[in-house]
């Protein structure tokens, strides 16, 4: 019999990471849905307790586990790629590296197209897919040290990051003051750190969790039961460290809880953490509960199962795939209820404040979206399933 620490699943692919990966792509997609759909999405913060309803500001905080669950599992899966053939590192090195320079290019030209629906290509946003990319190819120069290392290096830049916040430019300055405001040292700084357009996404603390979730590859692949125990584990005391920290208010998030009109209220105040860059409070918050999750949903089957299973096991293809969607139904809106859709060939945050519907409606579109995408994944699912072409492992 393998012992705990070696004992390694038949199957090339773990259910339960699918299952995690697939809930957060259908949640992700209620974010953008409500980006491009909610009447007055474009000029307020869901997530300030001072001016949001406890409806709108929940269906904005749930989303704030998609991000960087995806990212931890991209780490996780770049590990089990690897040990599924017993790949050398050289070889995991050469993957990462290419397939974190396909993502820029794909971020840049037809995600970029997706969420603009115009071919101005000196506009752009670099979001997620740009620090997925940007963070492979950082992890093709990890995956040559011990574990222990990569472990301590994921939780330095997490743990450690907040005390640069002080550094550089305003986040968002160049919103308020131009984008002639910042200087070359200024962009420099903001792809490492604070976010300022086009960069959404600064890389640091997102290389860290992408790290940590490679550095979790040897735990997922234990037996179920000390795989299990071990996901309990580090989850809760990631939760519990989340409450503690953030209870003192003072490292950990660059903006402090405060006292509320209400208990419910100051509540969200506490929850509200910074997501851009996401800091460590925000990270403690997102990743302790989905390892719990993680761990819970481990021994799920049934329909309902294989049917988020199915989104889990193709999250770029989905990826693509919703925001095409769901802007050309946001065209086909904007058409229906008057407007000129010239004016919707850009970034949701400058459509026309007075154009959206309402939460209902949006909660609406989502369900429509998600189901709408169900068969182009199944289909892809299988297609990946059935054949063993290395440029799949690209999408």
């Amino acid at each position: 019999m393998p012992t705990t620490t070696t004992a390694v699943h038949a199957r090339t692919r773990i259910q339960s990471v699918d299952l995690l990966r697939g809930l957060v792509m259908i949640v992700m997609a209620l974010d953008h849905v409500r980006d491009f759909f909610y009447l007055g999405a474009c000029c307020g913060d869901p997530s300030n307790p001072a001016t949001t309803t406890v409806a709108l500001y929940l269906t904005r905080f749930v989303t704030h586990f998609c991000a960087p669950v995806f990212v931890l599992l991209a780490g996780t899966s770049a590990y089990l790629w690897g040990a599924s053939r017993q790949r050398t590192r050289g070889q995991l090195s050469r993957f990462l590296a290419t397939r974190g320079l396909w993502l820029i290019a794909i971020e840049i030209t037809v995600v970029r197209f997706a969420i603009l629906f115009n071919l101005d290509y000196t506009q752009q946003f670099l979001q997620v897919i740009w620090a997925i990319g940007w963070s492979m190819i950082a992890l093709a120069a990890l995956v040559f040290l011990p574990r222990g290392a990569i472990v301590t290096f994921a939780i330095v830049t997490i743990a450690g990051h907040n005390l640069l916040d002080g550094i550089g430019p305003t986040p968002f300055q160049s919103i308020v003051r131009g984008p002639g405001s910042l200087d070359a040292g200024d962009w420099l700084w903001s792809i490492v750190h604070v976010p300022n357009p086009p960069i959404i996404y600064p890389l640091v603390p997102w290389i860290g969790v992408m790290a940590l979730g490679f550095a979790l590859g040897p735990v997922i692949r234990r037996d179920e039961g000390s795989r299990r125990r071990a996901l309990l584990t580090i989850g809760t005391a990631m939760a519990i460290a989340f409450i503690g920290i953030r209870a003192l208010n003072g490292y950990g998030d660059p903006s402090p809880w405060s006292p509320q009109r209400s208990t419910v209220f100051t509540a969200l105040s506490f929850l509200n953490t910074t997501k851009y860059p996401p800091s460590l409070s925000f990270l403690l918050m997102t990743l302790g509960p989905a390892l719990v999750l993680l761990a819970l949903v481990d021994r799920a089957r049934g329909p309902v199962v294989r049917f988020v299973t199915t989104y889990g096991r193709v999250p770029f293809f989905y990826y693509v795939l919703h925001f095409y969607l769901i802007h050309a139904l946001a065209l086909a809106a904007a058409a229906l209820t008057g407007f000129d859709i010239d004016r919707f060939r850009t970034f949701p945050f400058f459509f026309p404040p007075e154009y959206g519907f309402s939460l209902p409606v949006v909660y609406l579109i989502w369900i429509g979206v998600v189901l709408a995408l169900y068969v182009p994944c199944r289909w892809f699912a299988n297609v990946k399933a059935r054949r063993t072409e290395a440029w799949l492992s690209y999408l």
